[in-house]
């Protein structure tokens, strides 16, 4: 049996709004992105999401739009994927990373050691879909202590006047916490619409905007966040084909981010259907995993639903008791041989010749070496029956014997 790691949910509906949207002769940034950002919007209960051709793209602009450069600090866990990173570096400032907890997410207490007066920003990842502390996370940043350290130097951080929580969620759309959408959590919070994720756009992301009010106009910084993917000219193809006359100017030196409709297409049925289909499937898969991995000793299973968070189920994150890394990879070389395309999620950052080359040391990170170490991530998504997830886990249970 061949079993794919994480292939995208394309159905009919999907077929027939992308071939409608090619047959309508508008491809690029237009109608369908402009459905797709009301409806983020409105899922998540806040007032304006803005779309992007990535997650990554989404979290430099966010950076960039808080004034961030050369000489701030960016806090980060040591246990996520590079983008988290490689965003601040592009932005000229410098990756601060924490250790993580049990989780796979930031440990709080750490980012507290870590917060100086060039601290601009925190970035917490939502591993697996599993939300952040993030009350933790905001209680922190307020602490008269730590606003007190913030040295503001751009109109932006003057008027938050602290350290800004930019919410890396490109795993967590669906997740919540404390009974809100993690969409409501950060100042800014991005998603990611890429091709493995539960809603994908093929490439791409959202911005959902939460800054406190009346500080900010949420409509303004939508308005700006649009102006500046799309190279900070004032007109897009849109207007100027609706009558807004062909004169555009340049008002800033932006960037191009845009995402085009061709991929809003697939996010809108997509999310449409989410809440109704693709979030309860994957759910499905995620408690089947459970219940016949808890009959196993030797199994760690991912952290489970409580009353102030449930998971979007993005990974099935399993770590393997009592194990080495080498083990771990000599399991995952039988589970393959068998047909069950796995993958591990994520090499620490400090293990990636980038990050090692510039003085990060995965020694300083023993908790994320820890569950790296034993972490194998496993298929999950709707197409999983039962018969597919049986022979899944007994691919495990196999390797698992045959190795240790």
């Amino acid at each position: 049996m061949k079993i794919r790691f994480s292939p995208p949910f394309i159905d009919d509906d999907i077929r027939r709004e992308v071939l409608e949207t090619l047959d309508s002769g508008w491809i690029t940034s237009g109608p369908r992105v402009l459905a797709l950002e009301k409806l983020v919007a409105e899922k998540i209960g806040i007032g304006h999401a803005a779309c992007c051709n990535s997650a990554t793209s989404g979290l430099l602009l966010m950076l960039h739009w808080y004034g961030i450069g050369p000489g701030d600090e960016v806090i980060i866990p040591a246990y996520t994927y590079a983008a988290t990173a490689l965003v601040v570096m592009h932005a000229g400032a410098t990756p601060v990373m924490v250790d993580v907890k049990e989780d796979f997410n930031m440990d709080v207490t750490e980012v507290r050691k870590k917060i100086t007066s060039k601290t601009k920003a925190i970035i917490p990842v939502d591993i697996a879909g599993w939300p952040c502390d993030y009350e933790s996370i905001d209680q922190l940043v307020n602490e008269p202590e730590v606003k007190s350290k913030f040295q503001a130097t751009s109109e932006n951080q003057k008027k938050l006047s602290r350290i800004l929580i930019l919410s890396d969620a490109a795993h967590s759309i669906g997740a919540t916490y404390k009974q809100k959408p993690v969409g409501q959590w950060g100042d800014f919070v991005v998603f990611s619409f890429h091709a493995v994720k539960n809603v994908t756009t093929a490439e791409g992301g959202a911005i959902c905007i939460n800054l406190p009010q009346p500080a900010f106009d949420h409509a303004e910084v939508y308005r700006t966040l649009k102006l500046w993917s799309l190279n900070g000219q004032t007109k897009d193809a849109l207007s100027k084909t609706n009558g807004a006359g062909w004169k555009y100017d340049i008002v800033y030196p932006g960037f191009k981010m845009n995402m085009p409709d061709i991929c809003a297409a697939i996010g809108l049925v997509q999310l449409r259907k989410y809440g109704s289909h693709i979030l309860p499937e994957r759910q499905r898969v995620f408690n089947t995993y459970t219940k016949q991995f808890a009959a196993f000793a030797w199994a760690q299973l991912p952290p489970q639903d409580t009353a102030d968070k449930t998971s979007s189920c993005h990974l099935y994150a399993l770590r393997i008791n009592g194990i080495t890394e080498a083990q771990r990879d000599k399991m995952i070389e039988r589970i393959t041989a068998t047909g069950v395309s796995v993958n591990v999620h994520f090499q620490p950052l400090p293990m990636l010749t980038l990050f090692r080359d510039r003085g990060y040391r995965i020694a300083e990170y023993p908790a994320a070496y820890n569950s790296y170490s034993r972490e194998i991530s496993l298929p999950i998504y709707p197409e999983l029956d039962a018969e597919k997830i049986n022979y899944i886990v007994n691919a495990v249970a196999q390797a698992y014997r045959a190795i240790v």
